[in-house]
């Protein structure tokens, strides 16, 4: 499975610049889209997901052209939004059985194996018959992945899956996610650093559109290593002063005191600690570098 997307631009009628020239090429693993809130990869999962056409570029799946070709797309395709509708009052069962036949899944035996098949993999089949009205949010996304894997899809779309979800329900997910990784490619959009640490081989960091960095999570922690320093700062005031002569790149309360983390190719000063690079380094480093190249208003 490959997905080459290239060159992709949309602008929205309110004149917001949703994605800049976009270009990224996925392979047939778990791949990780991280970013923060309106960096714009819904409106990227969207475009791949043929629910809206880009204003320039291209997106093709294994050759199929996902703008000219919407239909053999949809066939290949499954996709989890960050928010999707379901008829409450209906179970899980006779809504899956309601999808697959909208899924062009007619014939009643087939479709019968295939959803009780899905409501066991998803952990679910024991609470197949109630009302979606009932279950918990880390239910509705598994019920969610169920709708997604019907009909074998080839690429699944999952947008923000684990946001508001409790640490249980978030590892039962995340673990459903890595056994349906191993058959399909999957696209995990998420601001969680932790979800793509724990899933993706590979991974991309977008902000305002673009493409701030690509590669697997392994190469981008070694390319930090030795450069990542901490030191615990007592006074919110000494704080903002690192803050203006240091590269700081995230701070964390620890015990009610500030946690610095700082890049720096040397030691930044008295008191900093060399630590291990993690993946939250890489995402804020990048974003950081990528905010101080916008220039500031006029």
């Amino acid at each position: 499975m490959s997905l080459e997307i290239v060159g992709v631009s949309k602008t929205y009628g309110n004149g917001v610049k949703a994605l800049k020239n976009l270009t990224l090429s996925i392979g047939n693993n778990m791949f990780g889209l991280l970013g923060p809130n309106g960096a714009g990869k819904s409106s990227l999962m969207r475009t791949i997901a043929t629910l809206q056409d880009p204003d320039s570029g291209s997106v093709t799946l294994d050759g199929i052209d996902v703008v000219k070709q919407k239909n053999e797309v949809r066939r290949i395709l499954g996709y989890l939004p960050q928010e999707f509708g379901v008829y409450p009052r209906m179970s899980a069962l006779d809504m899956l059985h309601h999808l697959a036949v909208l899924k062009g899944i007619t014939a009643a035996g087939e479709r019968r194996e295939m959803v009780d098949a899905l409501l066991h993999q998803t952990n679910l089949w024991d609470a197949g018959k109630k009302s979606l009205s009932t279950y918990s949010g880390g239910m509705k996304q598994r019920f969610g992945i169920a709708q997604a894997l019907l009909a074998n899809p080839r690429l699944i779309i999952v947008d923000e899956p684990t946001a508001g979800l409790d640490p249980a329900e978030r590892n039962r997910f995340l673990n459903l996610l890595a056994s349906i990784g191993r058959d399909v490619t999957v696209i995990l959009s998420t601001h969680i650093v932790e979800d793509v640490r724990e899933l993706c081989p590979r991974m991309a960091i977008i902000a305002a559109g673009e493409v701030l960095l690509e590669g697997s999570p392994s190469e981008t922690l070694r390319a930090l290593e030795g450069q990542i320093w901490s030191r615990i700062v007592p006074s919110d005031a000494e704080l903002k002063e690192l803050e203006a002569t240091m590269h700081v790149i995230s701070t964390h309360l620890v015990s009610g005191q500030h946690e610095v983390r700082v890049f720096s190719a040397a030691s930044p000063g008295s008191g900093f600690e060399p630590v291990p690079s993690h993946l939250e380094d890489v995402y804020f480093l990048n974003l950081s570098e990528h905010g101080r190249r916008i220039p500031a208003a006029a």
